[in-house]
């Protein structure tokens, strides 16, 4: 068994909780860290030194300590003239890349790095520069899976890696406890709007994500659903992720294609149905114990009206719980989805629980940076595991 020295790379997953006003938070990150090279925070890289396989550690993270602290300086009145006008016009809470703003000091044409719009009127733009979490204290753990020695070092940058494992989390949450303005006129259409029914009547026998973000659905779902609980697999296809040890009572699908469904194994029943065309679920009140939706959310054009009627199907103490990544067909997803940062989504979802008020005891979960297997057909172009994200809430009864 390999002890982390100085001159070890070891497989390291960061794990950052926090919570908002609204929910729980737990965001992961997956690196192959260098001990020689890359930057921990010094409390933990003095507990990860000396380390073996399966060790773990837990820091406090305080901002003007560990961290920038939340600065005024950063909150900044902009004309909306600054604001790039090729662009649909900004919104309350949303995040946009600070390349979009022009007349600012050190801000250029390309910038990805995000600011929040903390405030908007008819003449000016409040932009917030600050890190979302900047004004939270939060739990970072460290759970080492491996380690070698180094063979050699030479090339690569050094990675700070508080920055890379809190690049995003805090942009599900929202501005103040205000809610985010997701709700444009045109965020929900999408580059095809024919019938649904077209678009999926041909069956599509692949998987939407590799094999590893595939095992971390399947994680999310095995400690949420219980033996002997009916589920409802909603926007259902050939495969439902659960893990097979769990014995459910009944495992539904609710889909677009017949063929895809009937080839599922793990369904004890399906029916053909078009959320987007008729949100009110074909089940009667307190069906179901748990609803799950993989992948498939980015599709809903009604997605209140959706999450509504999921509330009325869960018995007490139900659950809805939905999954998704980066992964979408371009010409059924809603405009707004492709339009957020990948953070902001899981925010976007807990706007459609909140809007409802229906729902309570939110979650969020997001897994990204792990490899992806060298069998994926996307492999070597892309090395990284497609990321997973989760949003679920318990119904209110």
């Amino acid at each position: 068994m390999t002890i982390i020295s100085n001159e070890s790379l070891a497989d390291v997953e960061f794990q950052l909780k926090w919570e908002s006003a609204e929910a729980r938070h737990n965001d992961i990150f997956h690196a192959k860290v260098n001990f020689w090279r890359d930057v921990l925070p010094s409390k933990m890289a003095d507990q990860l030194v000396g380390s073996k396989s399966g060790d773990q550690f837990e820091i406090t993270i305080r901002p003007g300590v560990d961290m920038d602290a939340y600065d005024d300086k950063k909150l900044m009145k902009l004309n909306r003239n600054q604001f790039n006008g090729a662009m649909n016009a900004p919104r309350y809470g949303r995040f946009y890349p600070r390349g979009l703003l022009k007349g600012l000091t050190n801000v250029f044409p390309g910038n990805i790095k995000p600011f929040r719009c903390a405030g908007i009127d008819d003449q000016t733009l409040l932009a917030d520069f600050n890190h979302p979490l900047s004004l939270k204290e939060f739990k970072l753990s460290a759970i080492v899976h491996d380690s070698i020695i180094k063979p050699y070092d030479r090339g690569g940058e050094c990675a700070v890696m508080l920055e890379c494992a809190a690049d995003g989390p805090g942009m599900q949450a929202r501005q103040n406890g205000h809610p985010t303005d997701f709700f444009s006129e045109n965020g929900f259409q999408r580059e095809d709007n024919s019938s649904d029914h077209l678009f999926y009547q041909q069956p599509r026998f692949v998987n939407h994500l590799d094999v590893t973000a595939i095992n971390s659905v399947s994680g999310i779902y095995g400690s949420l659903i219980m033996p002997g609980m009916d589920v409802l697999d909603l926007m259902s296809s050939w495969r439902s992720h659960v893990p097979e040890s769990i014995d459910l009572k009944s495992l539904v699908g609710l889909g677009m294609n017949t063929e895809e469904m009937a080839d599922n194994p793990q369904l004890k029943g399906h029916l053909v149905h078009d959320l987007n065309q008729n949100p009110r679920l074909p089940f009667s009140d307190d069906s179901f114990d748990r609803v799950i939706c993989t992948v498939s959310v980015e599709y809903m054009t009604r997605p209140l009206e959706v999450f509504d009627d999921v509330a009325r199907v869960l018995r007490k103490d139900g659950m809805f719980i939905l999954t998704f990544s980066n992964r979408w067909f371009q010409p059924k997803v809603i405009r707004l989805w492709s339009e957020l940062h990948e953070y902001e989504r899981m925010g976007l979802v807990m706007e459609y629980f909140h809007k409802t008020g229906q729902y309570k005891d939110l979650e969020t979960y997001s897994s990204r940076g792990l490899p992806r297997p060298e069998s994926d057909k996307y492999y070597p172009q892309m090395l990284k595991s497609d990321p997973v994200y989760g949003v679920w809430g318990k119904v209110k009864k």
